[in-house]
C-alpha cells in the first residue's frame, strides 16, 4: 500500500470515530431529555430532533450518502422538510386547543 492510501484510510477511520463519539453524546443527551421537567410534547419534539440528527449522521457517514449524487441529497432534504412540517402539525393543534398562544 502506498502512503497516500494509508493516509486516506486513517482519515476515514478518524471520521468514523468522531461520528461514533457524536452518536454516543447525542444518545446521552436523549436520555438527559427524558429527565427534564418539560411537557410530554416538548420532550417528544426534543427527542425526535436529536434522533433526526443521529439518523442523519448514520445515513451520511456510515451509509456513505454524504458523497452521493446531488439528486439523492435533494431527496433526503425534501424528506426532512416534509418530516419537520408533519411534526409541527400536532404541535399547532395542541397549542390552538389549549389557548397557549
Amino acid at each position: 500500500m502506498s502512503s497516500d492510501s494509508d493516509h486516506s484510510i486513517e482519515h476515514h477511520i478518524q471520521t468514523y470515530i468522531r461520528v461514533f463519539i457524536a452518536l454516543g453524546v447525542l444518545t446521552i443527551i436523549t436520555v438527559a431529555v427524558s429527565y427534564l421537567d418539560v411537557s410530554f410534547i416538548e420532550a417528544f419534539f426534543l427527542a425526535i430532533a436529536i434522533a433526526s440528527v443521529k439518523g442523519s449522521l448514520v445515513l451520511g457517514f456510515f451509509m456513505h450518502l454524504i458523497s452521493e449524487r446531488a439528486a439523492i441529497i435533494w431527496i433526503l432534504v425534501a424528506t426532512t422538510v416534509a418530516f419537520i412540517i408533519l411534526m409541527f402539525i400536532p404541535l399547532i393543534s395542541v397549542t390552538d386547543s389549549t389557548g397557549l398562544y
